[in-house]
């Protein structure tokens, strides 16, 4: 039970930081306060949707924040709150160098592959979309520029022939949390010899667009099949026929070729591809 009761803070939105929020809570860390993007339209009817980590924080009672702009006015509202770390999992806005480094022991960040490489805002597609047989978690200690701070932890896993990324991503945030839990009493306690990052070995993946899921089915199978696993969630994979666009659903790999098994088309529902 040692340094459970280490006052910290959460930052993050989605869905992989109330998980991991989850995980913390299961093993007996709760944050004293919860740090998250405010709320947005969201769906067709664009209703105002709270995040996933602004519903964690009502449901445990966990008080939390939603600023707009990390300004001065913020950085002072945070420094009159006693606390000694910051977590940090897909908070999804650049966080003042002040801020990060304003706790005691500065401020932590899950990052989804294997630093340095797949630095950025998708690792977990990227990774699928390049064909890697591997990825992993690593845990690091934040610096102001994004994903190059020493490294706590990592944790290797392979990635199974057709996993697509919700798979995959499932899979890390769970061994994700579980490494921050292994790791949160050494590091508190400074028995961590922090691993500087070889820049020489740095990648970046970039943010991914709407448009990134077009496909040409005249390219590589496998680029395709693995374009396919990368965007299964969003943006999904799609192609033009006759002018309108076809969102391919399901898909395989079978003897070299790029089978396409269902789809959507535009304006219709899921039906089996016939070529």
């Amino acid at each position: 039970m040692r340094n459970k009761k280490i006052n910290f803070i959460f930052w993050g939105t989605p869905d992989v930081a109330s998980e991991t929020l989850e995980i913390l809570k299961e093993n007996g860390y709760i944050p004293s306060l919860i740090i998250t993007s405010p709320d947005k339209p969201q769906g067709r009817k664009m209703l105002i949707t709270p995040t996933p980590v602004k519903v964690w924080a009502i449901e445990n009672n966990i008080p939390y924040l939603q600023p707009e702009d990390l300004n001065e006015e913020f950085s002072n509202k945070l420094k009159a709150i006693s606390y000694k770390l910051s977590i940090v999992v897909a908070y999804g806005k650049i966080i003042p160098e002040n801020i990060i480094n304003m706790p005691k022991f500065g401020s932590i960040n899950i990052h989804y592959s294997l630093l340095p490489k797949y630095r950025g805002a998708s690792p977990v597609e990227s990774v699928i979309l390049n064909g890697d047989t591997e990825t992993g978690i690593t845990i690091q200690k934040m610096e102001y520029r994004m994903d190059t701070g020493p490294i706590i932890a990592v944790k290797k896993i392979e990635i199974k022939i057709d996993e697509k990324a919700p798979e995959l991503r499932k899979r890390l945030i769970k061994i994700g949390g579980e490494l921050l839990v292994k790791t949160l009493p050494d590091f508190i306690d400074e028995k961590i010899n922090l691993i500087l990052q070889d820049e020489n070995e740095a990648t970046y993946c970039k943010k991914i667009k709407k448009e990134d899921g077009e496909i040409n089915l005249n390219n590589d199978s496998i680029k395709n099949y693995n374009k396919f696993r990368a965007y299964a969630t969003w943006p999904r994979t799609f192609f033009f026929k006759d002018g309108k666009r076809i969102i391919i659903t399901d898909a395989k790999l079978e003897n070299g070729n790029f089978i396409i098994t269902k789809i959507i088309p535009e304006g219709g529902k899921e039906i089996d591809y016939k070529n």
